[in-house]
């Protein structure tokens, strides 16, 4: 059941993103083939990364929690390196400015369904409670400003733009933390009074790799996205709320 959960929600953030981009190139009037193909790559994409990870834990290479670390060099790295070389090319691309600024803001409470599933994962025995909420993880907090943040930025407009800016640093921050609260249970457990890795092997295999494989990296991507919306380079024209 827990597993399942991983997937669906992977699949559900999977569509959503698939959505806004057909959207944003609905809005700068892309014709219909164009459109097709764009997000035919786009799925394509996707699916090969998540049949990349799936075999890559299949193969047992991430099951090994010494020096150097793997699954964030075979995982992590390649996502967090693709990504940012897709957002600086398209800094400038009119897609910042016609998707709705407060959508990348609302976006980020997908990750109180994450920390749910964590939660649930101790359970099991899976995880660490010192990754949870229960611990030393506050990303479940932080989610949950979200839609209060979206909607007093954006639709409320109690508060200046310059607020959401702040708050996806801090957003940035937060899952800079939890990178290294996981990072050091599981390869620096001496850290926290240990001297074997918190986190059992099942944490680097599929689907719980989905995580640190994909939904973490698409946090800090929506995160620099929502920035480059908000710092007024792309937005001569102010995106509809």
């Amino acid at each position: 059941m827990i597993e399942a959960g991983y997937i669906l929600l992977t699949l559900l953030m999977s569509l959503i993103i698939l959505f806004v981009y057909k959207y944003a190139l609905k809005k700068i009037n892309k014709g219909s083939k164009t459109i097709n193909k764009n997000l035919t790559y786009l799925a394509l994409g996707i699916l090969g990364w998540f049949i990349y990870v799936f075999l890559i834990t299949k193969s047992g290479l991430l099951e090994n929690f010494s020096f150097p670390p793997r699954f964030p060099i075979f995982v992590i790295f390649p996502l967090f390196t693709f990504t940012g070389i897709v957002l600086y090319k398209n800094r400038k691309s009119k897609m910042f400015s016609v998707i709705p600024e407060s959508w990348a803001v609302y976006f980020q409470s997908f990750r109180i369904f994450v920390e749910l599933l964590f939660v649930a994962t101790v359970g099991i025995g899976f995880l660490h409670p010192e990754v949870t909420i229960e611990g030393y993880n506050y990303d479940m907090v932080f989610a949950f400003t979200a839609p209060i943040i979206g909607y007093l930025v954006f639709n409320a407009k109690k508060l200046p733009r310059k607020v959401a800016l702040i708050w996806n640093y801090i957003g940035l921050v937060v899952l800079a933390s939890i990178i290294g609260l996981f990072i050091t249970t599981i390869f620096i457990p001496s850290l926290w009074g240990s001297e074997i890795s918190l986190a059992p092997m099942e944490i680097v295999k599929f689907p719980y790799i989905l995580v640190a494989g994909f939904l973490m990296p698409l946090a800090v991507f929506v995160h620099v996205f929502s920035i480059i919306q908000l710092s007024g380079k792309n937005n001569s024209k102010k995106s509809p709320e």
